[in-house]
Order: structure tokens, then sequence, then C-alpha cells
């Protein structure tokens, strides 16, 4: 999902830069490029991947019937990998043309057929995980569809491919995905962190960690997405030349993050007795999650502005940075961070120690992001004293 992500990244970052340079023939051509570097990177990865299953979960711990389970349910799963992959950077040429709405079509259609055939084939037909493997991989097809007929028979974004083409357009892909790719995997990597040292304190803290992690993408979704959102339109701007838009957009995205998790984080501290009860939480795991939705969801504000750092660095020609900044929060950021605050407080401090990681790396990349826009803007106007003619691409560089 995060390698999806990351080249989506690239295709929108890509596509909107060439369509505020109003060269659509250029726009056209990278989305037909990026859709084809997606497919082939994917299948190479399931190539890679599908064989060593069970040796990738018995590193990562599992054993016993966790082990059987995982496997039965990723050999089925890993053959939608490419399907992601479509969907995903299909998404991102929709939010780069500014058609934003039906970017979300894509991923409302594949949560909505995932609902419907889970009970199905989980229940119904009686395949328990390998039906719950077989709805998500139907989901992820079916998100290809409407993709599909978006940026194809309603926006009529892909060009004719051409092999030279593609070969020209592989490196500047390649410059923002790669980064891109190790941003998003430092997330993973912290949640191993985490959750391997989530298991010295037992069962019921690890499953208080995993309840934890279902419920923030529901809670926070808004924020998770600010970034496919925010991107765009920096490309766009960038594009243009528009650097008053591109501060503008950025206050704004900050505000909005603000108001989001002042609504989201109390409506989850008065709620907090019903995701006890939904989850049927006992003990420890009951007190992680009231502890979490008290004292640490509001953390996530700080962690939207390293979002919205991450999506300024990827569309506006540094990638590198943000994939530093990511990786130094998934480290720094939370390794001795959770030991410190869980040698002093227990199976709490892994929740808080998250939380000063956040706001502490959310801080430093903010404000990095904002001076690099203002850099931006003094570059271009010295440039622009030397040769007019100079363009966004030369401006990045």
């Amino acid at each position: 999902m995060s390698i999806s992500i990351a080249v989506a990244i690239a295709a929108t970052a890509l596509i909107s830069r060439a369509v505020g340079a109003g060269d659509m023939a250029l726009a056209k051509r990278r989305s037909v490029n990026s859709l084809v570097y997606g497919v082939v990177f994917s299948s190479f990865l399931v190539w890679l991947i599908y064989p060593n299953i069970p040796h990738i979960l018995l590193y990562i711990g599992a054993s016993s019937r966790t082990l059987d389970l995982s496997i039965e349910y990723l050999q089925v799963l890993i053959w939608g990998m490419p399907a992601v992959m479509v969907a995903m950077i299909g998404s991102g040429i929709m939010r780069a043309i500014g058609d934003a709405k039906r970017a979300m079509y894509a991923t409302f259609v594949g949560g909505l057929v995932n609902a419907v055939l889970d009970p199905i084939l989980i229940f119904g037909f009686g395949l328990e995980v390998q039906g719950a493997a077989i709805a998500s991989l139907i989901a992820r097809f079916s998100m290809v569809g409407i993709t599909y007929y978006c940026v194809i028979h309603l926006h009529k974004m892909l060009a004719q491919f051409d092999l030279l083409d593609f070969y020209k357009d592989v490196r500047v892909i390649s410059l923002i995905a790669i980064p891109a790719m190790l941003t998003n995997l430092s997330s993973p990597l912290a949640n191993l962190i985490v959750m391997e040292h989530s298991a010295a304190f037992g069962d019921d803290v690890v499953a208080g960690i995993a309840i934890i992690g279902r419920i923030i993408p529901v809670v926070f979704g808004g924020l998770f997405a600010l970034s496919g959102a925010v991107g765009p339109i920096l490309g766009q701007n960038f594009g243009a030349k528009s650097f008053e838009r591109m501060k503008s957009t950025l206050t704004s995205a900050v505000i909005y993050s603000f108001c989001y998790c002042l609504v989201m984080c109390l409506l989850l501290f008065v709620s907090q007795d019903w995701l006890i009860e939904t989850f049927n939480a006992k003990a420890a795991t009951a007190e992680l999650i009231r502890f979490f939705a008290s004292f640490i969801s509001f953390s996530f504000f700080f962690q939207s502005l390293l979002f919205i750092a991450l999506a300024t660095f990827n569309n506006l020609g540094r990638p590198y940075v943000g994939t530093a900044l990511n990786f130094a929060r998934a480290t720094l950021g939370t390794w001795p961070l959770i030991i410190i605050f869980s040698w002093g407080i227990g199976a709490e401090g892994i929740l808080f120690g998250q939380a000063v990681g956040s706001i502490i790396f959310g801080c430093i990349g903010f404000y990095m992001a904002r001076k690099y826009v203002a850099e931006l803007e003094h570059k271009d106007a010295e440039l622009l004293r030397i040769d007019p003619s100079i363009n966004y691409d030369e401006l990045a560089s």
C-alpha cells in the first residue's frame, strides 16, 4: 500500500505541474507512463514477495495458528497489488487535474464492495479468513474499474503509449517515487517497532495497540487525505509560479487540520466507552483505549503538519527531504521515546512516546516546508531577472 501511494504521489506531482504550466500533452504522456511504471513495479513485487510470504511473517514474529491464517490471507490478497497500484495512480491523476471528488469515488466503491462481500464470503459461504481475502481482492479490482472509466472516458487523460517517451519519464518518476516509497515505508517501520515493544507488556497491550491502529484511520482519515489534497494544489500553483497561493494553501491546510482534530478528538473522547464495549476490550486493553482517547489523540494535529510538509517537498522537487524527515520520526522520534516513557509510565508510555515524536517532527517539518516555499519564491525572482523564460523544472532543480 505504501509503495502504491508513493507512485501515486509521483504521478500527482508531475501531472499537476504540467497542468499548472498549461502543457496538457505532457500531462497525458506522464499519466500513461506513470500507470505503466506502476504496473511493472507492482508485478515485480508480487513475483518477489509471493514465495517469501511465510519467511516474512516468521521474521515479524507470527507463529502457530496466527502464521497459518496470515499465510492463507496474504497468498490471496497479494495478487491485488497491481490493481491497488493502478487505482491509486488513477486517483492521483484525477486529483492532479482538480477532480478530487471522483478520485474519492474509487476508494468509496472499494470500501463498499468490501463491506458487502465480507459477511457474504466469510459467514455465508463459510470461507472465513480466505473469504475476507477474496472480498478485499474483488474490492481492489472494482476500484480499477472506477478509475479506468474516469481517467480514460471522462477526462481522456491517457496519451498513446510510446516506449521512448516511457524511458524519458522513468527517471523523473523515479526521482519522486523512490524517495516517496522510502517515506511511506517509514510508517510501517514505526508500527513494527511499536508492536515489537508492545509484545513485552503482554497480549492485552498488543490488542490495545492493534485496536487503536484500527480506530486511527477511521477517525483521522481526513488528515491522511490531506497530503493528497494539498499536493496537487501546490504542484499546479508551482507550475503557474503563484507563490502567494502556495503559501495560502499551507496556511489553509493547518487551519483545516486544527479544526478537524478539535472536532474528531472531542467525538473520540465522548465515545470511548462505546469503543471499549464495541471491541469487547478488557483490563489493560481498555485502559490503553481510554488513554489514547483522553490524552494522545490531539497529537495527530502535529502529525498532520508533517503530512503537509511531506506533500510540499514531494511536489516541489525535494522528495529526499521528506524521506529524511519521516524516517527520523519513525526511528529517532519513536524508538528511544517509547523506551524512555514506557520505562517511566508503563504501557501508556508507548503511546505517549509516539505522541512526543509527532509533536517534535511535525513542528520541524512544517517550519522547513514554509522556509522552502519562501526560498523557491526568492530563487524565482532572482532567476527571472536573468532569464524570464525559466520553467518550473529548472526552478525545482
